[in-house]
């Protein structure tokens, strides 16, 4: 029980990455917006991650204190970094963080393909979105439930020690998993050849066909260069985002019952490719 003691005293500093990542990414879409958004649209994202960020925080708590219990100790990633001397702290600190997400962002990859092969009417809630932003990014009720046991089991079997980590490492991966969805005029440059940017991921929530399974990764360019499915968009290509025929949710129950509608009108492809109701 000791993970969940320390994350109900730590909670507080926990969210403040999510927090000031939310909050900086939307002062960044107002001052340099590709779309402008209302802040009322914003509303249902907001409460969805303030409900569900506790929720995974808690969940990777207790999968944790259940390793401990049962003797299974977690790989810390910062034995894996090497030692460079005087700069020895530091590289631990900044490469270990990241190594840490890439590694969460290969298990991300492939579960977020078997969303679009097995669980698309689910995670169609989360395409459905046509005011996409970095608040506005919520997801299906069901899609939380699924994270918790494909996403998190892995998550919690690594360990980045805090003495290799830096508060300032947490919020720029936070900022980033906000900025992905962002209609934002931020380009990070040459950067977006490995790292994600919101220009990359909006091909994945395209309306145009050609678009359609593609860029499945949230943090790194490098698994969807590896397996085959990375498009890389030309400087101009913005488009629009949302599913053919399908409202986003304006209601809590048309976000409940879109799963269901979808199934009435038929199962998806099984190349993933979004169905009209």
């Amino acid at each position: 029980m000791d993970s969940l003691a320390r994350l109900t005293e730590t909670l507080p500093q926990l969210l403040a990455p999510w927090a000031l990542g939310f909050a900086s990414m939307t002062a960044i879409e107002l001052l340099l917006p590709r779309e402008r958004h209302s802040l009322r649209g914003r509303l249902p994202g907001l409460i969805f991650w303030s409900l569900w960020i506790p929720v995974m925080l808690l969940a990777h708590a207790a999968y944790r204190s259940l390793w401990a219990m049962i003797g299974i100790a977690p790989l810390n990633l910062a034995v894996l970094v090497p030692e460079m001397g005087p700069w020895a702290n530091w590289t631990g600190a900044i490469v270990a963080p990241v190594l840490a997400a890439f590694i969460y962002d290969f298990f991300f990859y492939w579960f977020h393909r078997a969303q679009h092969r097995w669980l698309w009417r689910y995670h169609a809630v989360h395409h459905s979105i046509r005011e996409l932003n970095a608040v506005n990014a919520y997801h299906h009720i069901s899609e939380p439930l699924f994270q918790m046991l494909f996403l998190l089991v892995p998550a919690s079997l690594i360990a980045v020690e805090a003495s290799y980590s830096i508060p300032a490492v947490v919020v720029v991966l936070h900022l980033q998993a906000s900025y992905i969805h962002s209609p934002a005029r931020l380009d990070i440059g040459p950067l977006r050849a490995l790292i994600v940017d919101n220009r990359f991921h909006r091909i994945h929530h395209s309306l145009d066909e050609h678009h359609f399974d593609k860029n499945f990764g949230a943090c790194t360019t490098l698994w969807d260069r590896l397996f085959g499915t990375a498009w890389f968009p030309a400087k101009d290509e913005w488009p629009d985002v949302g599913l053919a025929g399908v409202e986003q949710p304006h209601s809590v129950r048309a976000w409940i019952d879109l799963p269901a509608r979808l199934k009435r009108r038929g199962n998806p492809a099984p190349d993933g490719l979004p169905d009209a109701i």
